[in-house]
């Protein structure tokens, strides 16, 4: 009898833990995320979607833009996982090195811009709270974090399209 005690306690416990977590999260990172995303929806109806559009069209020609802004805006715009709909704008040889760009992006973009990816968001605060917790600042982490995602990006653009168009002329000499 005292199983069956003990079991209905802990189920129920579970339960109220779930539910302080969730309150947190109400009165903690919910707010500023949807604050976020209301702003960059907002900017973007300032600038007008057929704007964006040619942007993204214009940045799709150069590999540097391709594989760093494309992904970014993609990212911020779009968030995961919708940002991916960006390859749209490229040919079909492109459009696996854009993939991988863009994952490769929605966990660094989570310390500036936490809405982008908030599935993913514990990857982040985890580093966050260890380096929080050994005296370092947050702040250079987030910038750090930013900058070395987009490095990591641009490389797993290139490497990405080169193994493509490597791959794709090897199949192309198979065929004939």
């Amino acid at each position: 009898m005292d199983w069956i005690k003990w079991l209905g306690e802990h189920f129920i416990g579970m339960f109220d833990a779930g539910g302080k977590q969730f309150m947190g999260l109400v009165t903690g990172i919910i707010p500023t995320l949807v604050v976020l995303l209301t702003f960059t929806y907002a900017i973007m109806k300032f600038i007008g979607e057929e704007r964006v559009n040619r942007a993204i069209q214009f940045a799709s020609k150069y590999m540097l833009l391709r594989y760093t802004l494309m992904p970014i805006l993609s990212v911020l715009i779009l968030t995961n996982p919708m940002a991916y709909t960006f390859g749209r704008f490229l040919p079909e040889k492109q459009k696996p090195a854009f993939y991988d760009s863009a994952v490769s992006f929605v966990h660094p973009v989570t310390s500036f811009f936490p809405y982008a990816n908030a599935g993913e968001l514990f990857v982040y605060l985890g580093i966050a709270n260890g380096i929080k917790q050994a005296g370092y600042s947050m702040s250079e982490l987030a910038v750090r974090y930013f900058i070395v995602g987009i490095i990591v990006i641009l490389l797993r653009g290139i490497i990405t399209e080169l193994i493509t168009k490597y791959i794709a002329k090897r199949m192309e000499a198979k065929s004939e």
